[in-house]
Formats: structure tokens, sequence, C-alpha cells
């Protein structure tokens, strides 16, 4: 029996959906919608489980995210194959070779199932199904890929052009007649009216040697490095580590322009699985549950002689009054107002933040580490107050700063406190001092979550006025300030 790996690629930023979105907590993370169960990553997991005859997953994700996507990993009960991380960004066709040569080294006849970790299936059992026949179609010597029947004209998709039907396949599968990537409105209602055209979805079903064979011939570049990278992986706790500078050899190419539209094996499966690809806050809008005047509300928001908005609020109230068709995003520390049919164009922004280096395109007043999160509360020129939430076993590294003292109090939970040489247990309404230049660690020893009011008072207050050691994570300097 042909072994089914699925991979999923959860590498991406999400600016999108910025300021929810953000580089170091993209979108693939995030609950976006009242009693979402689980991230899109977290669905993504659950999709094509072992129990439907699948065998375990393969992710690749970048160094940063790596805690976020093993604590999806653990919530969604789905034990992968392998976490590989990408020591840098190479875009998708080194990736998923990378994917390949590891299902081929468990089995030579292995089909991968190359999936973002972002996107809605509403209809889970038709996608499994169309997996499956997918993987026939594969293990012909195809190159498959999903081709979703567009609703409107789309200018943010790529579109695939349906050729001749492949025999054997009673009309299902069809060779790929051509590609294009996001036309222009004109060219779209054209594509719409002809009747031959497909949304990409960037979905692949791929026997992995095959892929490896077609790589060879049109991507050497990009598949050479993906194997030095891969020949000389480590292990770093349960995470696999490509080699750093054979992967950086890599051309940045994505597999449709290192492959898919070169080779003459492509086959383009038609779906029907209630796909979106979540790219835009618009997007989002179109799946989210509405009220009767087309609004879609999450957190406090008061909304009069309103209609067809998406009001999104994580502290503050919203109110809005004789508006239409507008998103709205307020978070701590950035609040987005655009007219839906623009929210394409957010991305610009981000691009905005990022050359005035800001950090608001990278980084949430909630800073997600993998022991927990710390929050900031408030700021001034010599102090700063922080929310400190350590999950149950979480552990910070041994630190101590030059320029600042900190005062802990616990408000939940029990503290496991080392300063210098004394170790001792901090309990809720405690608190205890620690003067610049100390060494100090935090723990959580207990089994509800630890939470820490610290309060920062120092001439300098920069996370990278910390010196580490001893860090269980084992992450680097950089990574911690």
């Amino acid at each position: 029996m042909t072994t089914i790996f699925p991979v999923i690629l959860s590498g991406g930023a999400g600016t999108r959906l910025w300021p929810l979105s953000r580089s170091l907590y993209p979108k693939q993370f995030i609950r976006f919608f009242n009693g979402q169960n689980s991230s899109f990553l977290g669905a993504a997991l659950r999709r094509l489980t072992p129990e439907l005859g699948f065998a375990p997953p393969i992710l690749l994700c970048n160094n940063d995210h790596r805690f976020l996507v093993r604590e999806e990993v653990e919530s969604s009960g789905i034990e992968p194959h392998a976490i590989i991380l990408e020591p840098i960004a190479r875009n998708t066709a080194p990736a998923i070779a990378v994917a390949a040569l590891a299902a081929i080294a468990e089995s030579k006849d292995a089909i991968i199932v190359v999936m973002p970790s972002d996107h809605v299936v509403r209809n889970e059992r038709n996608f499994v199904e169309a997996v499956k026949r997918a993987a026939e179609v594969a293990d012909t010597g195809r190159l498959v890929l999903f081709g979703i029947k567009p609703t409107e004209a789309h200018t943010g998709y790529g579109y695939i052009r349906q050729g001749a039907a492949l025999d054997g396949f009673g009309g299902g599968a069809r060779a790929v007649g051509g590609f294009t990537e996001k036309p222009d409105e004109a060219t779209a209602e054209a594509y719409i009216k002809s009747g031959d055209y497909f949304w990409n979805s960037g979905i692949f079903v791929l026997k992995a040697m095959t892929f490896i064979d077609e790589m060879a011939h049109h991507a050497p570049a990009a598949l050479k490095a993906a194997r030095d990278a891969y020949a000389k992986r480590s292990l770093d706790l349960e995470f696999v580590r490509l080699e750093r500078e054979a992967f950086a050899t890599a051309p940045s190419i994505s597999v449709d322009y290192a492959v898919m539209e070169k080779t003459t094996k492509a086959a383009m499966l038609p779906i029907d699985v209630g796909w979106n690809d979540v790219g835009s806050w618009a997007s989002l809008w179109d799946i989210a549950p509405r009220d009767v005047e087309g609004n879609y509300t999450h957190g406090d928001a008061i909304l009069e002689d309103t209609s067809n908005c998406y009001v999104h609020s994580e502290k503050s109230l919203v109110a809005t009054i004789g508006v239409e068709n507008l998103i709205i995003v307020d978070t701590p520390d950035a609040l987005l107002v655009a007219d839906r049919s623009r929210s394409q164009d957010v991305g610009r922004i981000v691009q905005r933040l990022k050359s005035s280096k800001r950090r608001e395109q990278e980084q949430h007043l909630r800073n997600y580490r993998p022991w927990g999160f710390f929050e900031t509360l408030s700021l001034g020129p010599r102090f700063q107050v922080k929310l400190l939430h350590v999950k149950p076993g979480g552990k910070l590294s041994m630190q101590m700063h030059h320029h600042r003292s900190e005062h802990w109090i616990v408000v939940q939970g029990t503290a496991k406190v080392v300063i210098g040489d004394i170790e001792r247990l901090v309990r809720e309404n405690e608190s205890v001092y620690i003067f610049a230049t100390q060494w100090h660690r935090l723990e959580n020893p207990g089994k509800v979550p630890l939470e820490i009011i610290e309060v920062q008072i120092g001439t300098y207050l920069g996370e990278d006025d910390i010196v580490r050691t001893d860090d269980i994570y084992h992450r680097a300097a950089e990574e911690t300030k």
C-alpha cells in the first residue's frame, strides 16, 4: 500500500491580515472567529490523520515559529513524522524538495500531499476523498494540483487552464493547459466566461520520487541545495534543523515557477471542498458568520446603521455609525480601518512599517515564548510593567540584567525562583525583588498557569539588556531579545 504523507508548509507571514497577523505571530496560529476551536494550522493538522489512512505529517516552518508550531502539534494530538526548520526563507520549491526527500527516506513509493497551513476547507470529507483520487493519478507519474472552480473574477489568485481529460480517470483529472499569475480584472472576467480556468489552490499531490526527478531536470540548483541541507541535518530537541549554509545556496523560487509551469507531467483535479485561502480581510468576511445586516463582530462592538462590515476588537469598545463595507481591526497597539474592497492592499502598510523599522509589523505587545508569553502593560521613561504567563512546566533561562532591577508579584499559581544561590517557592500574593546584576531564574513547577506582574525599574529597559545561560529551549542569543 502506498504511503501518503501530509506535508504542511507553515512559513508564511500573513501580511495582508495585519494588524492581527504579525511576522512573529502570523495568521496560521490565530483564532479569528468567536468560538473557533483551533487555529488554521491546527485544522490543517487534523485534515489528513492516521485514522483516515495517512502517514504522520511532515511540517516545515522557520526557526522563529518552531515553538508555536510545536504548541499547535501538541494541542492537536497529532504526533508528526518531523518538524523541519528552514534556516532561511527560500520559497516553496526547496522546501517541498526537502519534504519529498524525508518521505522517500521512509518509503521509495511515497506520495506527498503539500498543503499551506493557513487555508480553510469546509468540506473535510470531500477533501479526503479528493486527496485519495489525486494520489491514484500521482501514482501514474503525474504531478497533481487541485483546481477550484472560480466564483468571481478574483485578481488575487493564480489561474490554471484545463487541458484534455486524462485517460483512465473518468474525465475527472485533466492535463494542465497553462498557468496565469494574478490576472487583471478584465482578463479574470474572460477566464470566468470561458469555463476553462480554475483557481490555483496551492495544494499539490505528488509522488515524491517523480517530483525529485522533475526538480533535477528543471531546478537542479534548488534540488542540490535541498539535498545537501537535508543530508547535513541535525536534531535539536524534537526539531530537524537543515544545514544553513547549504540551504542558503538554493534560489528563492516557488514550486510553480521551478517545476509546475515547466513540466509535461502536470495534472489538475477540480475539487469542490469549500476552499478559501484566507488571503485578506475581505476573504475572512466571506467565511465569517454574519448577522442580518451582513456584519461580523468579535469583541466589544456597538454597530448603528452599519452593514457588511468586519469588526474585530481585542480590548476597546468599537462603535460605528452609518458606515458600510469596512474592515475595522483594533488591537492594543494598532488600529486598521479599510474599505473592504481595498483589503488586498494591507500589505502596503506592512511594507511602510518595515521600511520605517517599526515593530508593529513584527510583534504584538504580547510576545510569545516557548515557556508562555509576556505582555507589556505600561511603559514609562524609567519603568515598565509586564504580565508574565508561564505554562505548567515552563522554565525561563538563567539570566542577568546590567541596567534594571525587577520586582515580581505572583498573582496566580506558584513560582520556583532562583536568585543567586538561593531557591525558593513564591506563592500567590507573595513577591521577590531582584537587583541589577543578580543572576535569576523563574519556573512554573505546578499544574496551572503561573501569572506574575513584573515591575522593571532602571536606566535602560530594552530586551537586549539580558545576559542568558542554561536555556532548556536551546535558543540562540538573538532569538531571545
